[in-house]
Parts: structure tokens; sequence; C-alpha cells
């Protein structure tokens, strides 16, 4: 018998973090309405549809340093919100942002991430 597999919101939310984590690009996008919308919270449309969406996250995803840490999630109904600390490599150099996720989940998938961002904190250079 085939396990089902959870749609849940807040399971939603937790497959499409751990595809995140593993860069796995075609698990990620899977967790993604065809016509999700991603936002800078609260209106400032970033990417619509999968393609858009994709071609957004091909260069993130393929940062070596890139972690989203789950700092606290907090689910009501369709919304999931999620408090992380992500590693990147900024163009600046290696570090990290908190962020603030506003997802809305729908028929077990994701049709709207709302992003809110906090300064850029770079790695401090090593001394000598």
């Amino acid at each position: 018998m085939a396990e089902t597999q959870d749609l849940s919101p807040e399971a939603v939310v937790q497959r499409q973090l751990d595809a995140y984590n593993a860069r796995d690009l075609v698990a990620w996008l899977a967790t993604y309405a065809e016509d999700a919308c991603q936002y800078q919270h609260p209106a400032t449309l970033l990417a619509r549809g999968h393609a858009e969406i994709r071609q957004r996250a091909i260069a993130r995803f393929a940062e070596p340093d890139l972690h989203a840490r789950l700092l606290h999630r907090q689910v009501l109904g369709q919304v999931v919100i999620d408090h992380e600390m992500v590693r990147r490599n900024f163009a600046e150099g290696p570090g990290q942002i908190e962020l603030l996720c506003l997802y809305t989940v729908e028929a077990g998938k994701i049709s709207s991430a709302s992003f809110v961002s906090g300064p850029v904190q770079l790695d401090q250079p090593q001394s000598r």
C-alpha cells in the first residue's frame, strides 16, 4: 500500500524547508502551486508561477553555504509563519539574514509566500 503524503500546511512548509536545505530545486518547487506567487512583504511581487520562481531560485541553490535554520514556526489554519536564520553567500561575502516567511497553503501546495528580511549580517573576516 502506497504511503500518502501529509498535505497539512505545516507538513507542506516543512517539506519546502527540507528541500531548500537539500538544495533540491525539483522537490522544493513541487511544494508550490503552479500559479504561486512570492512577495517581498507586504505586496512587492518577486515571482509568479513555477517558471519565475524556479529562475529566482537557481542561483541561490548553487550557493555552497545555503542553509535555513528554523527558529520558530506558527501555524494558523492555512497560514504558516516561519522565523528563520538563513546562511547565504552574498555578493559582499558569506553571512546570514533573518527572515520571516509567511506561507499560505491551499490544496496541499504553497499558493503564496511573503518574506520580511532583516539586515544582512556578514561574517567577520578571520584575523591572521
